[in-house]
């Protein structure tokens, strides 16, 4: 097995710039990339401007650290979740339910990355790559499930890409309404409506 061993300059960079991109969500999410600035980014995190540019080329380098540190924290916590479970029906219920209590825990990631989504269709050009190979990762895990359940005949064929992407965005518009304060449901229960919604939609009868 194969140690990687921190210095001390390792674990100090993991700390500004975990420091700096959780700042640089709240302040994304308050202002939106446009009114926000690297002086206010530096200024919610606590350290001189100077020093984010240590660290970040640009505003829009920020932005997308920020997306892409939040996204891979949510992965980090549905791959835990996913192996404390065995069976299709078990592992896409954990996966709502990862999705929504992050979301809901951090509302402010939720906002610009709601907000990044909407600009796939307004201004593909302008989106980052990594960020698009992330949403598609997170598709692919709930195909992944989808394809396990047909094989296992729990579920009926079903189109798995395109139903995948359609719970992302049920799970989405959930969230949506959350953050709004439509939605004063517990956590649990929107879980088991979401899943309730889907397995009966494509359960094998």
């Amino acid at each position: 097995m194969t140690t990687t061993l921190r210095t001390k300059k390792d674990v100090v960079t993991d700390f500004r710039t975990t420091g700096i991109l959780e700042a640089a969500r709240k302040v994304f999410a308050k202002k939106g990339f446009s009114n926000a600035t690297v002086d206010d980014i530096a200024s919610a995190a606590g350290v001189a401007k100077g020093t984010v540019y240590l660290y970040y080329e640009s505003k829009r380098d920020i932005y997308f650290a920020a997306l892409k540190f939040g996204i891979e924290q949510m992965y980090s916590v549905l791959e835990e979740e996913l192996k404390s479970v065995s069976t299709p029906e078990d592992k896409l219920r954990a996966l709502i339910g990862v999705k929504l209590a992050y979301f809901d825990d951090n509302r402010d990631f939720f906002k610009i990355y709601y907000s990044e989504l909407g600009n796939i269709c307004i201004h593909p050009g302008t989106i980052d790559n990594e960020f698009k190979a992330l949403y598609i990762e997170q598709a692919k895990i709930v195909e992944s499930i989808l394809k396990e359940g047909t094989r296992k005949k729990v579920l009926r064929p079903v189109r798995t890409e395109q139903t995948a992407f359609a719970i992302s965005d049920l799970v989405r518009g959930v969230v949506t309404q959350r953050v709004l304060g439509w939605s004063k449901s517990k956590i649990s229960e929107d879980v088991d409506f979401i899943f309730d919604l889907i397995w009966k939609g494509i359960a094998a009868s």
